[in-house]
């Protein structure tokens, strides 16, 4: 059974930084594709960032060049890294695992197998 914790949210102000960590077990991290989203009340779970097996990464417009999404293997985790966050990024965060056979694109949430808990990312202005 795959299991994954988050940690590391938190209350920041605009231009601060923060970062998440997603801790997953029962699997061998190498062979998973490690996406994070968010979700505010009342919107759809949408993509943030991707880490592929390939440790390839993909980020949604919106973040690209203030989060980085980065994994070791060999702790099981991933992270993402926020900096010169916005109040727009007030969000819960999720990261999910999609193990083979991968899903299609890496933004659907349909994809991923497991998720985590959430962790919750508020952003002061």
């Amino acid at each position: 059974q795959v299991q994954l914790v988050e940690s590391g949210g938190g209350s920041v102000q605009a231009g601060g930084s923060l970062r998440l960590s997603c801790a997953a077990s029962g699997t061998t991290l190498r062979r998973v594709r490690m996406g994070w989203f968010r979700q505010t009340p009342g919107k759809e779970r949408e993509a943030v960032a991707v880490s592929h097996v390939a440790t390839t990464t993909d980020y949604v417009d919106s973040v690209k060049g203030r989060f980085t999404v980065s994994r070791d293997n060999s702790k099981s985790t991933v992270y993402l890294r926020m900096t010169n966050l916005k109040p727009e990024d007030t969000a819960t965060y999720y990261c999910a695992a999609d193990l083979p056979p991968y899903g299609g694109s890496w933004r659907s949430p349909d994809g991923y197998n497991y998720w985590g808990q959430g962790a919750q990312v508020t952003v002061s202005s």
